[in-house]
Order: structure tokens, then C-alpha cells, then sequence
């Protein structure tokens, strides 16, 4: 193994262990509970976490663990010494217009004026917004009587 491979194995390792810590600290989450919320398995956050791999981390497990913390993924493909313009499966795609009050939040999140227990209190109830069960829609007419 190169010196640049074993430097990198480290860093990574490193940006992980520090996302886990932050998340046990200010969320209370166990290992099971960021594997759930990020989609990748324990097995492999571990594997990071040790340095055990042999090739490249996978961009979508990289990109899942990284949003499922709230963090940037472009902080963890540097780390990972990747070119973010040529992260491979990644097709850039015209994103929608943000709404507003979303906008307000992230500048929220961002802000080092705002406390960490309201950036908490943010991200847990966007959490909870983005995996509750949708609703069903209601048909139109119903509950509508003619007369």
C-alpha cells in the first residue's frame, strides 16, 4: 500500500469517527440507529472506521452516510482525495427551486450564532417530516354531499 493510499485510509477513517462521535454526543444515536438512518450497514461504517478496505469506499454509500448525518459529502470525497466534478455514477441533474422556508432553515443550520440545542431540534424535526408515512390523499368529492 502507498503512503497516499494509507494517508487517505486515515483521514477517511478519521471523518468517520468523528461523524459517528458527533452523532452519539448530540443525538444520542447508536451505531444501529446511524446505520438505520444512513442506509449503510454496521459492518461496513465499521470497516471504515478501521481503514479495513481494500478499494474505494462506494460514492452512494459515501453520499447515503454523509446525508444521513447531515453533513456534505464533499467534505468526505475530499477527504477521500476524490475529485468531486469526477466522482464516478454521479449525473448532475437540474435541481428544483429550494422553497423559502427551507432555505431558512439550512441558513439556520449554518449560522454559528444559532445554538447547537436549536440546530438539534432543526434536524430532528426534519427528520421526523422526511420519514413519517405519507398520508393518504383524500379522494375529491368525498365528504362533499349533494343537496
Amino acid at each position: 500500500m502507498t503512503e497516499t493510499a494509507n494517508a487517505r485510509k486515515i483521514a477517511f477513517a478519521t471523518f468517520v469517527r468523528r461523524a459517528l462521535d458527533e452523532a452519539r454526543a448530540t443525538r444520542a444515536w447508536s451505531g444501529t440507529e446511524v446505520s438505520r438512518r444512513t442506509g449503510v450497514s454496521r459492518q461496513t461504517i465499521n470497516r471504515w472506521v478501521r481503514g479495513d478496505w481494500a478499494s474505494d469506499p462506494e460514492a452512494e454509500r459515501v453520499v447515503a452516510f454523509c446525508e444521513g448525518l447531515g453533513l456534505n459529502p464533499a467534505t468526505a470525497f475530499t477527504t477521500l482525495g476524490w475529485d468531486r466534478r469526477s466522482t464516478p455514477h454521479r449525473t448532475e441533474t437540474a435541481l428544483p427551486p429550494m422553497d423559502p422556508d427551507v432555505e431558512a432553515l439550512l441558513r439556520r443550520l449554518v449560522d454559528p450564532e444559532v445554538s447547537d440545542a436549536e440546530k438539534f431540534h432543526i434536524r430532528e424535526t426534519i427528520r421526523y417530516l422526511a420519514y413519517r408515512p405519507t398520508l393518504p390523499v383524500a379522494a375529491p368529492n368525498r365528504g362533499k354531499q349533494v343537496g
